[in-house]
């Protein structure tokens, strides 16, 4: 029986269907896949936010493939999803964990709109769900709303809370608040940070004083860093993903908002530029919204593979 796909598939609909009907479109001319098939599916890829360089990688890769002969729609999806698969796969990492007797320590950095909080809510619900015992933090001192919103994530997923005063030191917080995790001896510490635009150099600046803080305090932390990018800023995810892994050095991606763009094609673009890998995907706003990333579930949703017989984009 074949295994239903989660709500990663549903999230992907917009981009599929884009991708799809570019594909097809491409290839109703009957001229098989010459170049001016191969540049429309090419186009197709960009305008998904694949990015150009992912884009050319594969039409050069179908063009190998199958030459400029007659094909099938399905031939082309499988054989991107194939690519795009591997091209994902290349950028995962094993999975981060804490020094033993102490918490792992989880910092979260992303521009403001992008649905940080409601991300870590999430994270802490799946943590919960598994078992741990988790502490979130609010080291975004900055936002007024922030602390507020995040100490009522830490009610809806039965987490402790660490806050701070507004305009306070966000370094001196997650300081206290890692102390607390140890010695309350928290399974899992989420940290909080602001997310004012990312051009500006004292968030920057900021961001590292919190990293290098926390690892005065336990010499391994942060263990996980993950930006939060939203799925619909498209090519200025990339550049944001680039900016905070310059400045500190990012160990995944969790992709919120997918479920309302036909641009979800910007992680491969992440994948293969960068090689930071997807740890987790929002399909939703309700708190269980959200699931660790699959490279084969997420490259063969973006294509319609394998896809439910009454499914038809």
């Amino acid at each position: 029986m074949r295994k239903p796909f989660s709500r990663l598939r549903d999230g992907l609909a917009k981009t599929r269907r884009a991708i799809t009907e570019g594909i097809r479109g491409a290839l109703d001319r009957g001229t098989g896949l010459d170049s001016a098939a191969l540049d429309s599916i090419e186009e197709t890829l960009i305008a998904a936010d694949l990015g150009v360089e992912t884009a050319m990688h594969l039409i050069a890769g179908l063009r190998e493939r199958f030459g400029s002969g007659a094909t099938t729609e399905d031939e082309v999806r499988e054989f991107l999803a194939l690519e795009i698969e591997r091209a994902l796969q290349a950028a995962e990492t094993e999975g981060v964990q804490g020094e033993p007797g102490a918490p792992l320590v989880v910092m979260v950095a992303g521009v403001n709109g992008v649905g940080k909080t409601t991300t870590i809510g999430k994270l802490s619900r799946l943590h919960v769900d598994e078992g741990r015992s988790v502490i979130l933090a609010a080291a975004d001192t900055f936002r007024a709303a922030a602390t507020e919103q995040l100490s009522i994530w830490a009610d809806r997923s039965d987490a402790h809370f660490v806050g701070g005063q507004l305009g306070g030191d966000a370094a001196a917080v997650a300081y206290d608040a890692l102390d607390a995790a140890i010695a309350r001896s928290a399974d899992v510490l989420i940290v909080d940070t602001a997310g004012r635009l990312h051009t500006q150099k004292n968030l920057m600046q900021e961001l590292v004083k919190v990293k290098r803080v926390l690892g005065k305090r336990l010499p391994s932390a942060p263990n996980e860093l993950l930006l939060v990018i939203d799925a619909n800023t498209g090519q200025n995810a990339l550049s944001q993903a680039r900016m905070f892994d310059e400045a500190l050095g990012l160990t995944g991606l969790v992709l919120t908002k997918l479920d309302g763009t036909a641009r979800g094609g910007i992680v491969v673009a992440i994948a293969r530029e960068l090689a930071i890998p997807v740890r987790f995907v929002g399909t939703g706003e309700a708190i269980d919204d959200i699931e660790p990333f699959d490279s084969s579930e997420f490259a063969k949703g973006l294509l319609g593979v394998d896809e439910a017989p009454s499914e038809t984009t």
